[in-house]
């Protein structure tokens, strides 16, 4: 047996780990804005309203498309799935999937002239979204087919003969997967162990390794898979290069070592890999070699927006379990939904839960149109959403007390209502890892927010020559000196809305003075920490979460102010994007002021951290317990 754990060879140079991590991780991602974003304005100091409104919404024709889909859909979960059987039994029934397959569920992305549905980004997140509403085993699966699976990367990178070959295959119902992830790798591709040698003649490459969390892939028969080839010297180092292949799993040298069990999610089919020499085809290289993380990385973009629109799915379920126990439960002659203590839980949930749903729309609708870079809109959707979503099931766990903490089987065995709450708050925990965990979402959002001040002070700050350095210095110049007093002069600009009323328009220029202010922070910071800024990892989590919640509050208002042409009940529509914009303001104005104490704060929680890892704070940790 070929032992798999690969030695790493030396960089040269003597170039340091992190050093090299952070130069693939560099290499690897998308340095060209080719198309506009609305997220990077922000975070640049623009608001630009007329990008995003009026909401884009959804064409009548497009619409009836998904309203049909999702009612066959419906059918199917009706009839062959039960949830709590799923989550009792690990395992979604054969037939349940066999009638999905009919239905074209395993083909929604991949386009008509190869047997798919072609669905539109929108549609394809409906019926995500409506699925994980019954079954999130089941939405899960569905999603790591194709959003993360193989039609997506495929779909952006792939030869036509190789989607000739593959997406019929993909769209009649064979099941696809995306190996990434090691047992010592995870958000950190330097370290990837698993290779790919190319023949001497050629014609294949022979691939070793292990891949851990590989969702789908025990039973996936077409696969992606993640493995370093051949490193290229630049600028005398040696950089690892990551590639993408496609193979099947019938090929020769492919194990399945083990099926993963989690808390939640309890029916999706996740594993671990193993490759011994196995040889597949040249062909079967995607794009070509060096390209794997770029293609990760833009396959999540679109990939992420699951998250939210599921997430937004969640906590709409979550509302009406607690909007129905409110009015029922009588607790000291009044309804509990009545006592202001719960009142506040519920208008935080209704708030969060609608502005889930805003952001879900206008990143699904902006994923629609080519012309738009979402890469900053996707991860600000998925990070947003997926930490919300938990704090809404939990709170709606508090609402219902005793009952939100006991299962579906067990309320209904004693004749109660089985709200599953316990099983979404376990399901809806793995949102805020998968796809890049929280921490992750804020390096990569702070990373893509910074792009431009990191483009043009970098060449400064590592110039060696003179000559350099003041060539590099005049470009900065050059721009800091109209762009900088821009972010201080007051915008007089009549933001157009169509049904907002006075206190909703305001917040507008809320968000328009707040993201120069941002912008000015951002660009202060880099004044103070220069190259080092990247390690303030708090500081910029911050400007991030200032950055997001500005998105959020653009996304309630556009979205708001398109629901408000049909609403029946304008006054208390109005009065919820009030609400949710005037929480979110107070959220953002703390984050400015902790920003401006963050080093004098992180040097504390830094000693305390450092006192914990040394073992100094060990006299209240029972050392008997942690050895059993």
């Amino acid at each position: 047996m070929t032992d798999t754990k690969l030695e790493t060879k030396p960089l040269a140079n003597n170039t340091s780990e992190a050093d090299a991590a952070m130069e693939l991780a560099e290499d690897s991602r998308q340095k060209q804005w080719s198309f506009p974003s609305f997220a990077a304005g922000l975070f640049n100091g623009k608001f630009g309203w007329n990008h995003i409104s009026p909401f884009n919404k959804q064409t009548i024709e497009d619409k009836k498309i998904g309203d049909d889909f999702i009612e066959k859909i419906k059918e199917v979960l009706l009839k062959y799935i039960d949830p709590e059987k799923v989550d009792k039994t690990k395992k979604i029934p054969a037939k349940a999937l066999d009638e999905l397959r009919k239905i074209g569920c395993f083909g929604m992305k991949i386009p008509t002239e190869h047997g798919g549905l072609g669905l539109s980004n929108t549609n394809y997140t409906r019926a995500i979204s409506f699925i994980s509403s019954y079954c999130c085993s089941t939405a899960v699966l569905l999603s790591a087919h194709q959003s993360i699976g193989v039609p997506q990367p495929l779909k952006m990178y792939g030869t036509e003969e190789q989607k000739k070959k593959y997406f019929p295959r993909l769209a009649a119902g064979e099941m696809s997967a995306f190996a990434l992830t090691e047992p010592g790798v995870g958000s950190d591709p330097a370290k990837m162990t698993t290779t790919a040698e190319l023949s001497e003649d050629g014609n294949h490459y022979i691939i070793n390794g292990t891949k851990l969390w590989c969702t789908n892939g025990p039973e996936a028969k077409i696969m992606i898979i993640m493995a370093t080839t051949k490193p290229i010297i630049k600028n005398s180092k040696e950089i690892k290069q990551i590639s993408a292949f496609i193979f099947e799993s019938d090929t020769p040298g492919f194990f399945v070592d083990h099926r993963c069990e989690f808390m939640g999610l309890k029916g999706i089919i996740n594993g671990v890999l193993r490759f011994e020499n196995m040889k597949i085809p040249a062909e079967n290289l995607i794009s070509k070699e060096g390209d794997g993380l770029r293609i990760a990385l833009a396959t999540l973009n679109s990939g992420r927006l699951a998250i939210p629109v599921c997430s937004a799915a969640a906590g709409k379920m979550c509302l009406s379990f607690s909007q129905k126990w409110a009015n029922e439960r009588v607790q000291w002659g009044r309804k509990i939904g009545e006592h202001q203590a719960v009142s506040k839980i519920l208008s935080n949930m209704t708030a969060d839960t609608f502005a889930m749903h805003c952001i879900s729309q206008l990143s699904t609708s902006l994923a629609d149109n080519p012309q738009i870079d979402i890469r900053l809109e996707a991860a600000i959707a998925k990070y947003y959403c997926s930490e919300l979503a938990c704090k809404i099931a939990d709170d709606c766990l508090q609402v219902k007390g005793g009952r939100g903490y006991e299962t579906s089987e067990s309320l209904r065995n004693r004749g109660e209502t089985p709200d599953p709450i316990e099983r979404i708050i376990r399901d809806l925990r793995i949102n805020r890892i998968i796809e890049g965990s929280s921490e992750i979402m804020r390096l990569f959002i702070a990373r893509e927010a910074v792009d431009k001040h990191f483009g043009l002070a970098m060449p400064f700050l590592k110039s060696k020559s003179a000559k350099d350095k003041f060539k590099a210095f005049l470009k900065l110049a050059s721009f800091y000196s109209t762009w900088l007093p821009a972010k201080y002069m007051p915008r007089i600009r009549n933001y157009k809305t169509r049904y907002l009323n006075s206190e909703n328009k305001s917040n507008l220029k809320f968000i328009s003075r707040n993201a120069r202010k941002l912008a000015r922070s951002i660009f202060g910071s880099m004044i103070m920490y220069q190259v080092k800024l990247q390690d303030e990892q708090v500081l910029l989590g911050h400007y991030v979460d200032i950055g997001v919640k500005l998105y959020a509050m653009s996304a309630v208002l556009t979205v708001g102010d398109d629901l408000l042409a049909n609403s029946q009940h304008k006054n208390e529509l109005q009065n919820l994007i009030f609400e949710y914009c005037n929480k979110t303001k107070s959220e953002i104005r703390l984050h400015f002021i902790l920003a401006n104490k963050n080093k004098k704060i992180m040097k504390s929680k830094l000693k305390l951290s450092r006192d914990f890892l040394n073992g100094s704070l060990d006299m209240f940790i029972d050392q008997d317990i942690l050895k059993q």
